[in-house]
């Protein structure tokens, strides 16, 4: 409430100095990146230029508001993570193309809710998703130049009782999906995560798969429990994350757990399906 508060009060203060036009402001931080449900939402507050009533007025508070609700996205998906320790913001300062790739992505967001407060000021939520048609993963991914196939899994292996000898490992199949168990390790949610194994091999990213499913459909789920953990289907792989790798964004397997994942995805095909889930 005295957010609220401090917000009109700041926007009505406004009106006082405005010369023509409409005016708007909002709080900062008045935005939520959320990961798990791969969207970026913000506010935007307008008021109408003093002496302007009716239909008129609501109209110009109207379009300040989602003047400043875009603005505030913009700051909004500025800090959402693509890849471990890189922001959107990185990728617009080093890039043209993806700087006016995001601008289009932004003018598409969609008008989620909106209405006006007794005093007069006209707040707009405007939502744009991470991924899907109009999402900001076309505007940050870079497609590869080709697909990377996924690393080979051996077959033998250190015997883990007698590690002198090998034995012969299979799939067990009919795996849905694989859940990265990672709670309790601080996981950082990025829009483009890497699974590696702990001699630094790359088993899971965005360069394995079908660039424009990763697009339309992401990478991965996060969930913080299993309940929420649909997307790796009624029969998942469950395995815990051994650490965490690049600024906490990427889980880091055993070597056995990663090699034991490739082996389950060359006889059920989760991996490039997608259906990945993190627990953090």
């Amino acid at each position: 409430m005295m957010k609220r508060m401090f917000k009109c009060f700041a926007l009505l203060l406004a009106v006082m100095f405005l010369t023509a036009g409409v005016k708007a402001q909002a709080a900062p931080n008045d935005y939520t990146v959320d990961y798990d449900n791969k969207t970026v939402t913000t506010t935007g507050m307008g008021v109408a230029k003093a002496g302007t009533s009716g239909g008129h007025a609501r109209i110009l508070a109207r379009r300040a508001a989602i003047a400043d609700a875009q603005r505030n996205l913009l700051e909004a998906v500025k800090e959402v993570y693509v890849e471990g320790g890189t922001e959107v913001n990185d990728l617009m300062l080093s890039s043209d193309v993806v700087r006016t790739k995001v601008s289009g992505t932004l003018k598409g967001a969609k008008i989620i809710s909106e209405n006006i407060t007794s005093d007069g000021v006209y707040e707009v939520t405007m939502q744009v998703g991470m991924f899907g048609v109009g999402g900001l993963a076309g505007a940050v991914i870079e497609r590869p130049v080709q697909q990377i196939p996924f690393p080979t899994p051996k077959t033998t292996v250190p015997s883990p009782t007698a590690p002198s000898t090998t034995i012969t490992v299979t799939a067990t199949g009919g795996y849905t999906g694989v859940i990265i168990d990672c709670r309790g390790q601080r996981l950082n949610p990025v829009m483009s995560p890497v699974i590696k194994d702990s001699s630094g091999v790359k088993l899971y990213g965005h360069q394995n798969l079908d660039y424009d499913m990763v697009i339309r459909d992401g990478m991965a789920s996060y969930a913080h429990d299993m309940s929420q953990a649909s997307r790796a289907g009624s029969n998942p792989l469950v395995i815990k994350a051994e650490t965490l790798d690049d600024h906490n964004a990427n889980p880091v397997l055993s070597v056995t757990d990663g090699n034991r994942m490739l082996l389950e995805n060359n006889s059920s095909g989760f991996l490039s399906r997608t259906a990945v889930v993190f627990l953090y």
